[in-house]
């Protein structure tokens, strides 16, 4: 059997990797970490809602269970296109017959200024555990001060999507419930959450109603939530908008927007919008039949897909299809993308669903929903338990905080006013 080489372990790299393995393929996953992350919890992670274990899972575990598959830690660094093979990092390079490229996202900053250096994302286990400790250092450090000698302590989130929404949410029950128990000192209103939308609504691929609701519930939470407000700069201690608006900021976090991996530009495919692999119909590269990619790495150039977790899975399942195709002599065939809905989570029994019938939840009945699907997701049945025990006891009040600490880490701020 053809040997395929699968760079990525995300949910697009995993779906690949599963199907091919099942059709009799020679498999080498190949990622930089030895984990699969379930990014839609991150946020959870970030503000102490979950254990980092409880949304990570063994790729060497999950290869072994297919004896066609190997797992390389490595990170791939290059193509030889002419040869078929994969250039890794660690000087050892992996020949292929077909190459599925599935290594996800990172952050785009949009070129502003200071973005880079001093705001903070989400989007993999270090980082989340990052945000946690600063967010959490930041906490501590204005609750050994007396009122009159701090400023409070402000989180901006940038981007009014998903994540920005959630997170927000997030952050703004860490306030009202959280600080009371565990911090009896502190004032809560000294902690400041700060939502910034560039666009006129919060949540945009919603219908309006739910866009409309997400912001009420976002204000009653006591969210400062700031529509058509744009950031031009972010320094260690404020951001500066467009206009000639500042903020004292102790912690940006950087929800708003996302790009392909610069190396790809390095690899010799085409790369489109926002970083990403123009691809035909089909998945594979516009330029090269033997190179397929998926999930965030990839844009079809007819019809751009969200950059969801369903897109992902269902791209990766049908690259591996269209290899077995290939190698039966058959022709492949187009990707068709089936939308089973989108929601989000605002916060404690509270979430908004979107459906493709039209059919739109809010509330209680959407946030049992969000969690359920999100559990039934997870790699791992240790993983699901443990998931469902600790939102359990956030949300059920039985420990009373619900938080899970870890290191405190100092903030941009905070290390700002200490070299001055």
């Amino acid at each position: 059997m053809p040997h395929v080489v699968v760079i990525g372990g995300g949910f697009a790299g995993l779906s690949a990797t599963e199907t091919l393995a099942k059709e009799g393929f020679r498999v080498t996953l190949i990622d930089r970490h030895p984990y699969n992350t379930f990014q839609p919890l991150l946020y959870q992670v970030a503000t102490g809602g979950l254990n980092a274990g409880d949304v990570t899972y063994s790729l060497r575990y999950f290869s072994a269970r297919y004896r066609n598959v190997n797992f390389r830690r490595t990170t791939a660094i290059g193509l030889d296109h002419e040869k078929r093979e994969v250039l890794c990092d660690d000087g050892v390079n992996i020949a292929y017959d077909y190459l599925i490229i599935a290594n996800g996202i990172t952050t785009n900053h949009f070129g502003i200024p200071g973005a880079a250096e001093y705001s903070v994302s989400m989007y993999t286990r270090a980082e989340a555990l990052r945000v946690r400790d600063m967010i959490f250092g930041g906490i501590e450090t204005i609750a050994g001060m007396s009122e009159e000698h701090t400023g409070g302590f402000t989180i901006v989130v940038v981007g009014g999507g998903a994540t920005g929404v959630e997170i927000a949410g997030q952050l703004a029950e860490l306030k009202s419930h959280a600080v009371p128990v565990v911090w009896p000192e502190l004032n809560p209103a000294l902690m400041h959450v700060v939502l910034v939308e560039m666009g006129p609504a919060l949540l945009a691929p919603f219908d309006d109603k739910l866009r409309r609701y997400t912001l009420r519930e976002l204000v009653k939470r006591g969210v400062d939530v700031r529509l058509k407000t744009a950031i031009s700069e972010v320094h260690a201690d404020r951001v500066d908008f467009k206009g000639g608006q500042t903020m004292q900021a102790d912690l940006v976090i950087w929800a708003a927007g996302v790009s392909g991996y610069p190396l790809l530009r390095d690899w010799g495919l085409p790369i489109g919008r926002a970083g990403r692999i123009e691809v035909n119909s089909d998945l594979s590269s516009i330029n090269d039949d033997r190179v397929f990619a998926v999930g965030d790495a990839s844009v079809i150039v007819d019809n751009p897909l969200p950059q969801l977790a369903q897109p992902a899975l269902q791209t990766g399942k049908h690259a591996a299809q269209q290899i077995t195709r290939i190698h039966l002599g058959q022709p492949t065939v187009p990707f068709e993308y089936y939308n089973k809905g989108t929601m989000a989570t605002i916060g404690r029994a509270d979430a908004v669903v979107q459906m493709p019938n039209g059919l739109k939840l809010t509330g209680l009945f959407a946030w049992l929903g969000w969690i359920a699907l999100h559990i039934m997701f997870l790699l791992g049945s240790r993983n699901r338990i443990q998931t469902l025990i600790n939102l359990a006891v956030r949300y059920s009040g039985l420990g009373r905080s619900g938080v899970i600490v870890g290191d405190v880490a100092e903030t941009p701020r905070l290390k700002a006013i200490k070299q001055k």
